[in-house]
């Protein structure tokens, strides 16, 4: 799989970094790129501006090409609610694939709200969109991938399930 980027795309709330752990378990040698854990280095004190975002998300995406250039396995964990970003990630490295997991809306508040480990990612998130802050799938857009290598539709997919099917997805494309 040498280089392999994986982008684990969806709505906050919706699974990622949970299927990105266990990629990881299957595969030890990825490194994950979580994107609440970038931003609060790139970004301490967020806007999530538009310009923001774009910033944030090409740095990752050029972090996640260099490693993938050294020969190493990433995963990007980030909602990534824009197709812009993450097609620039399909051009500029070659060994590139996306899971999206698609979840409504009202599932991820859901989700969002029973959660407790976060990951570092913002708490009460969908609260804060809807008092006004820029969150994806309220005030601000969330494209849904166009064609996703995988698309797991995860409100009816339990997680140990998503994930069996990930680890299997990527098993059988090194083949």
């Amino acid at each position: 799989m040498s280089g392999l980027v994986i982008w684990i795309t969806g709505l906050p709330g919706s699974g990622k970094s949970t299927l990105a752990d266990g990629i990881k378990e299957c595969f030890p040698d990825f490194v994950v790129l979580r994107m609440d854990e970038f931003r609060k280095i790139a970004t301490p004190e967020p806007a999530y501006t538009e310009t923001e975002r774009d910033i944030v998300y090409r740095s990752i995406v050029y972090t996640a090409m260099v490693l993938s250039k050294l020969g190493h396995d990433a995963i990007i964990d980030a909602t990534g609610n824009r197709n812009k970003w993450r097609d620039l990630a399909r051009q500029l490295i070659p060994n590139f694939m996306e899971i999206y997991l698609k979840c409504p809306l009202d599932v991820c508040v859901e989700r969002e709200l029973s959660r407790g480990l976060t990951r570092g990612a913002p708490k009460d998130i969908y609260a804060k969109g809807k008092a006004g802050w820029p969150v994806p799938g309220l005030q601000v857009p969330y494209e849904e991938p166009l064609s996703p290598e995988l698309l797991i539709n995860i409100d009816n997919t339990p997680a140990g399930e998503a994930i069996v099917k990930a680890c299997d997805f990527i098993k059988n494309r090194q083949k």
